[in-house]
């Protein structure tokens, strides 16, 4: 397990968050990124949740009032599961790829297929 403080850890996934092509970036709407200590108790070793409605599933009844999705980057549960602080980085880049690529529609299957599971 790998020692990080929450700042350390909101600093590595605010980069990976950079590494996305702008191009990417530039079609995000209406989401939030943020760090949770816990993932939720019903699945404790989870890394990383996507809530909310894919882009690719929104259509003319999802109004610009919605509430913003929220990708859940989950810092205890990454720290555990790293021995160093580059494993930390490089899990929170995958991680953070991940949850985005489901804000963009792509499924589990498609995840796995791209490395990305």
């Amino acid at each position: 397990m790998v020692e990080m403080t929450r700042a350390d850890f909101e600093q590595l996934v605010s980069l990976a968050l950079d590494e996305i092509p702008p191009a990417l970036t530039r079609e995000m709407r209406n989401v939030v990124v943020l760090v949770e200590d816990e993932a939720p108790d019903d699945d404790p070793k989870l890394l990383g949740l996507y809530e909310g409605t894919p882009l690719t599933e929104r259509g003319d009844w999802w109004a610009a009032g919605s509430l913003p999705d929220r990708i859940l980057i989950f810092r205890n549960p990454t720290l555990e599961i790293c021995d160093t602080a580059q494993e930390v980085a490089e899990e929170v880049r995958i991680t953070v790829r991940h949850e985005v690529a489901h804000h963009f529609g792509i499924d589990e299957e498609r995840l796995h297929a791209l490395g990305w599971g």
